[in-house]
């Protein structure tokens, strides 16, 4: 058997202290039984060409891209955008855009006065007047890190109140009724003016003089957020006629849809609560949010990410854009492949919304969590969180010897930090601390000394996801939260994704670590053997999501999107919104 030996220098090592450290594993090169990933890899490979077809240079072409996807003339401002994004090299594919269209395409069957007034009324707001950011409104923690982004583009913005959620919850549910009614109506209305009836340039809008007419938006607090949310799901989705179970103190079975043989093939689908009712009772931030405030109204409310069953509209994340927090490495992405330890190194806290005595075990990072722990696995009662015997059914092995929990112990790393359950409450975490044993945070820097970083949900999205992108390790990531970046990620290429109840994790695992044999264990010399992983294909994805990232994740990209997406969100705030666009190429050709 051709194997790999990877060790680390033994300072590394005082960071994993709560498990025995090997101080090698060698990994199997390959093993001789086709695996179902080696296709979801390839078939990655291949949509990534495909999207890279579609690539724009010429403000003429990009222009003639924007019409045939989106059915109308872009914005005024487009020529303006488009030097913006050429002056930064950014990769222009009009999919990329995607997620633009998707949440504002409803707002055009809503008067323009009334999102302009809307936007007025909410608390949380930037405010660009005469092309500067004039006032700053709100929670100043998040929103400072928005302004700094909105400032960089503001000399090219027209008057535009930006409303903005601050927090980590999503904040606008509407029912699908009203969203198909309002789309299919934005819809029949859409239409390219003839060139010479276009309208080029924005009006000069008193907005601050206009009189309110609209009521001000009203936010519903109230539970359970399932009963609350899922209206917004397709009436034929399995999803809208299903409630919360009242018994969430046993886990759900897993089923596994949107797979190939069992590992995630349909990324979009696989995250999509409308499709997987058991998600319901699965995923804490669907349980019980730790902060709820919903508009069942359609208001222009922008967000970090959302459900599929939401309406707010998606910008890059302030958590993305600041330089100085837990999540920010500078240029620190962790050492080359082969000076990488095999371990899966994870720290969080347990947080995901508020957990009780009554509902943490439906909790997504309690069950990530105790399927990571050895002792857990082993012990001699059921596991809390899961049903262990389909974990087991993923782990493609030769033989029926895989000893599953002494498995985890060589290769994981993962603990809570800190049990975070319901606010206010003394001894809040009474009813986890039996199961759960905390470990010291490792900084995200030296978390990249290992090959593999699993990336879990928590109130929201989790906004270490760009920084592991952008390292030299492999992101496992599961997720049910919609971000501004996701039509430029292509999994199985630039990351590997994860069903969201963690059924496929051990096959995901045993895939690129490889598996132990009865007789395999650890010798004298501190050497773990693996059979079967790939070590190759793992240090690829992890190169390919960097050299990715470093392309069309940068803070430059960030402008990029949301420079359009303001110059798009303010024609929808226009009266005249119906014949304003840009033209001048096609006034050229006369």
């Amino acid at each position: 058997m051709v194997s790999c030996v990877v060790s680390v220098a033994s300072s590394l090592y005082h960071l994993w202290a709560h498990t025995p450290v090997p101080s090698k594993i060698v990994v199997g090169v390959g093993s001789p039984r086709h695996h179902p990933i080696d296709d979801l890899i390839a078939n990655a490979t291949t949509t990534l060409h495909s999207l890279l077809s579609k690539q724009t240079t010429t403000l003429t072409d990009s222009a003639s891209a924007y019409r045939e996807r989106r059915g109308r003339h872009p914005p005024p401002g487009f020529d303006v955008w488009h030097s913006f994004a050429s002056a930064h090299d950014a990769v222009l594919v009009e999919d990329f855009f995607d997620r633009i269209y998707d949440d504002l395409g409803p707002f055009w069957s809503v008067p323009a006065k009334q999102i302009r007034q809307q936007a007025r009324q909410l608390p949380n707001r930037i405010v660009v007047r005469n092309r500067k950011v004039r006032t700053r409104k709100g929670d100043r923690k998040r929103l400072d890190q928005w302004i700094d982004m909105v400032q960089k583009i503001q000399d090219k913005l027209p008057d535009l109140d930006l409303p903005l959620n601050m927090l980590d919850e999503p904040r606008v549910a509407v029912s699908w009724e009203d969203i198909s009614s309002y789309t299919e109506t934005a819809a029949a209305a859409r239409q390219q003016q003839p060139a010479h009836e276009v309208v080029k340039d924005f009006a000069s809008l008193d907005i601050d003089s206009e009189t309110i007419e609209h009521d001000e938006p009203t936010f519903s607090h109230e539970s359970p957020y399932w009963d609350l949310v899922r209206a917004g799901c397709a009436r034929d989705a399995p999803s809208p006629n299903i409630s919360v179970p009242t018994n969430l103190s046993r886990p759900v079975n897993s089923p596994t849809p949107f797979t190939y043989e069992g590992f995630v093939s349909n990324w979009t689908r696989a995250k999509d609560p409308c499709l997987q009712p058991e998600l319901a009772s699965s995923h804490g931030a669907l349980i019980a949010p730790l902060s709820q405030s919903t508009s069942q109204t359609l208001i222009p409310m922008f967000s970090s990410s959302k459900f599929s069953m939401n309406n707010d509209i998606l910008l890059p994340a302030f958590a993305y854009w600041q330089s100085k927090s837990d999540y920010a490495t500078g240029n620190s992405h962790g050492p080359t492949w082969d000076k990488k330890i095999t371990r899966v190194v994870w720290r969080g806290i347990s947080s995901g919304g508020g957990n009780t005595p009554e509902n943490w075990r439906q909790f997504h990072r309690h069950r990530f969590v105790e399927l990571m722990n050895a002792s857990a696995v082993r012990s001699v009662s059921a596991p809390q969180t899961f049903h262990l015997p389909p974990y087991r059914s993923r782990v493609y092995t030769p033989h029926n010897h895989f000893e599953l929990s002494r498995w985890i112990d060589a290769i994981s790393d993962v603990a809570f930090t800190e049990l975070q359950c319901t606010i206010g409450s003394e001894n809040e975490c009474a009813h986890a601390t039996p199961y759960y044993k905390t470990a010291k945070k490792v900084p995200m820097n030296k978390q990249f000394a290992a090959k593999y970083l699993p990336d879990i949900d928590g109130n929201g999205f989790s906004g270490r996801y760009l920084a592991f992108l952008r390292s030299t390790s492999v992101p496992i990531k599961a997720t049910l939260f919609a971000e501004w970046h996701d039509s430029r990620l292509v999994p199985w290429y630039h990351f590997v994704p994860m069903q969201n109840s963690f059924v496929d994790l051990y096959g995901i695992l045993a895939y690129f670590v490889g598996w132990m044999g009865k007789d395999d264990g650890v010798d004298n010399g501190g050497v773990v053997i693996m059979e079967g992983g790939h070590d190759e294909q793992a240090r690829r994805i992890a190169m390919q999501g960097k050299q990715w990232a470093e392309k069309v994740l940068r803070r430059e990209d960030m402008l990029v999107y949301l420079l359009r997406l303001l110059l798009e969100y303010r024609r929808v705030c226009e009266d005249g919104r119906d014949v304003m666009g840009w033209v001048d190429d096609l006034l050229e050709k006369g």
